[in-house]
């Protein structure tokens, strides 16, 4: 059977852009036209992940993980990741799921990257609802389920994810009638349960 995974397992998803996250973490730094050199950043974003600040530990552990302004680390992306997780950072949930998913600085364990994902899906993560959803269609880790699969690549195409609606498409036509009604209420429930958003799921 052709697996249903979309996503090439071996990028780091979710990163947000250097200059934005250091004028959102140090009001006082600045840069010439908004850019700055990757280590003078990095600068600033440890001085703020030290005090605790989750969304600079997120940033802190994408660099160490893409090797922007320090050397490739994944041991220190997933520290970094891993304090801001705590915190409920949804994108650092997100991040520790893909380096279980990928085996960066872990051993590879679908299990553990599903654990992960689900905290970030149930936060409204687009990309960690769509990740849940290919897991759960491929059976990685868990017993392939084609409802779940389903009901969460639904849920991330209502939120505007577009690699989501065509393995959502997919996977209904691998329910049954019956089947697919459930897995559309099912849907629903978590969209009125996970996702913040004036809209609701169309399919």
């Amino acid at each position: 059977m052709r697996p249903l995974i979309l996503i090439p397992l071996l990028v780091i998803s979710f990163a947000l852009p250097f200059a934005a996250a250091v004028a959102q973490d140090n009001p006082g730094a600045t840069y010439s036209n908004g850019q700055g050199a990757a280590q003078a950043e990095v600068i600033w974003y440890r001085k703020a992940a030290m005090q605790g600040n989750a969304n600079a530990q997120l940033n802190l552990g994408v660099a160490y993980a893409l090797g922007l302004g320090v050397p490739q680390d994944y041991a220190e992306a997933m520290k970094w990741d891993r304090k801001a997780a705590i915190q409920g950072n949804a994108g650092a949930q997100l991040e520790i799921g893909v380096m279980y998913e990928n085996g960066q600085g872990v051993p590879q364990d679908y299990t553990e990257a599903m654990k992960w994902h689900l905290k970030a899906a149930m936060q409204g993560n687009a990309d960690a609802q769509t990740r849940l959803g290919v897991i759960y269609a491929n059976g990685l880790g868990t017993p392939q389920d084609y409802q779940e699969a389903y009901a969460w690549l639904n849920v991330a195409a209502a939120q505007g994810h577009q690699d989501a609606a065509p393995i959502r498409d997919d996977v209904a036509g691998k329910l049954t009638p019956s089947a697919l009604l459930a897995a559309q209420q099912l849907s629903k429930r978590y969209f009125s349960d996970y996702v913040k958003h004036p809209s609701d799921p169309a399919h």
